[in-house]
């Protein structure tokens, strides 16, 4: 059951409406699988005139993604485009799991599955469109961002408050380190710092 958009109120950190089904299934989360158009970004596909591939990613996106890898849960990436601007941006983050050019993402899930000898219920998948829905069944916590097509929402269990490439990822990352006990730790390192 997904959370319905008229119930959302602010960040994830202060949402009251978050179903315990949902925390639960975040609590249990080892990896978060992200595609990219729509989800890291707004959508949009930037060509210049020499054919470079520009996107716009949120900082704090990235940063829900450094807190994510530095408390031990992994980060994946699964996209149908290819695009160098993601492999950059993927290493700044230190994801290592990039899968481009999938036109059959599942493959590409099932892969990452066994090399990392996970469960289903052990992963989260961000998704915003109809080619996204084999992965968002299959998932522990199939999410959806807020900007996504009715179709897609049907599938997902959360809903994010904010649109793909606007901090709908930072969302997540932070529901699932509150979820899993260690968000006080991270506010507890930066008031130390």
């Amino acid at each position: 059951m997904r959370t319905s958009d008229a119930e959302h109120h602010g960040a994830a950190g202060s949402r009251t409406d978050i179903p315990d089904a949902v925390l639960e299934a975040a609590g249990k989360i080892r990896l978060l699988i992200l595609d990219v158009d729509g989800v890291l970004t707004d959508g949009g596909i930037i060509l210049d005139n020499e054919g470079n591939e520009l996107k716009s990613f949120h900082v704090r996106d990235g940063h829900g993604i450094k807190l994510l890898i530095r408390k031990g849960v992994g980060v994946a990436i699964i996209t149908g485009r290819h695009s160098r601007v993601v492999e950059r941006r993927a290493h700044e983050l230190g994801v290592k799991e990039i899968h481009q050019r999938c036109l059959n993402k599942v493959t590409a899930y099932e892969q990452i599955k066994e090399k990392f000898a996970l469960q289903d219920e052990e992963i989260a998948y961000i998704g915003d469109d109809v080619v996204d829905i084999p992965i968002l069944r299959r998932v522990g916590l199939p999410v959806t961002v807020a900007d996504a097509s009715e179709d897609v929402r049907d599938f997902a269990m959360m809903v994010t408050v904010n649109r793909g490439g606007r901090g709908a990822v930072r969302e997540i990352t932070d529901l699932i380190l509150r979820a899993k006990g260690l968000w006080k730790g991270i506010i507890d390192d930066y008031i130390k710092a």
